[in-house]
């Protein structure tokens, strides 16, 4: 079957309001797509995040007139200032392309994360078997692909870790099946502690895993060694919070900062981090180190 869609150049002030006016016009499906090369963050639970400069594509049925379409668009003056495109597309069996994007990855000299429906590539290696799914984390982001090398060049054996903002859990079960004795994950988000415990789970470590809501963690716990993978602003937000979680000499990596924030980041953290040189890739970084 082929779809009908309709691209339209719009910007996040309108953006969701445009999105709502298109599916009371029968649309199956609305989507925002960054039309420029911007960098996505994750957003919070409950929030919708949007660009400075948002396409908004709406997938209509093949049997739809799209000229009227276009006429109520114009007629409720959506259409007034912006770029629109209108072009069919062809059916695909979409969860097979879906699938098709993900396949096992390599960090460091021995761990694996691997989709559920893919081989193993290595049943010697450290294997971590996780299906993208609701919460932030597969592997695929640079972000989480820097803290899953750093933790990788870790010894972790009979240490507890401390996954801050753990998301899908993927960085607390990798350090599990690195050699840790004992993992703790902490968000904001009750999906992310879903998500966390399901794939603890499937990859058999749910016994050594522990999961709170940030407002339910326990006030005096630490760690040998704390992750946390979020964003910039909250990470210098909660320093005092982090800081604290850390056991003394023990070991800190912070990463979801871009390359341009890392000077802002690594100038909080100085105070009682001896700090590591930051590790990049692509525009991201990863930023450890010691506690003094």
């Amino acid at each position: 079957m082929a779809w009908l869609q309709i691209r339209i150049n719009s910007n996040n002030t309108e953006a969701e309001q445009l999105s709502d006016f298109l599916a009371e016009l029968g649309s199956v499906s609305v989507t925002f797509m960054d039309s420029q090369d911007t960098p996505i963050f994750e957003p919070l639970p409950g929030e919708t995040r949007l660009w400075g400069n948002t396409d908004v594509v709406a997938l209509f049925d093949a049997e739809t007139d799209m000229a009227s379409i276009v006429k109520a668009l114009q007629e409720a003056n959506y259409l007034t200032d912006k770029a629109y495109k209108v072009e069919q597309i062809e059916d695909k069996d979409w969860e097979r392309e879906w699938m098709d994007n993900f396949h096992p990855m390599k960090f460091g000299q021995r761990l694996w994360i691997c989709p559920s429906w893919r081989e193993i590539p290595d049943e010697n290696a450290v294997n971590v078997m996780l299906d993208p799914g609701l919460a932030f984390g597969t592997g695929t982001h640079p972000t989480t692909a820097l803290c899953l090398e750093w933790l990788e060049s870790l010894d972790l054996a009979g240490k507890t870790v401390i996954d801050f903002g753990c998301g899908s859990g993927i960085l607390a079960i990798a350090a599990l099946k690195l050699g840790a004795e004992k993992a703790i994950g902490i968000d904001i988000d009750p999906q992310a502690i879903i998500a966390s415990k399901s794939n603890a789970e499937q990859n058999g470590v749910a016994d050594r895993f522990d999961l709170y809501l940030a407002e339910d963690a326990p006030k005096d716990m630490q760690a040998e060694v704390v992750v946390a993978n979020i964003l910039a602003g909250p990470l210098k937000e909660l320093y005092p919070t982090i800081s604290t979680l850390v056991k003394e000499k023990g070991h800190l990596g912070l990463s979801g900062i871009l390359t341009t924030q890392a000077l802002s980041v690594c100038e909080t953290y100085k105070q009682k981090f001896e700090l590591d040189p930051v590790a990049e890739n692509d525009e991201w970084c990863r930023i450890t180190g010691i506690l003094k």
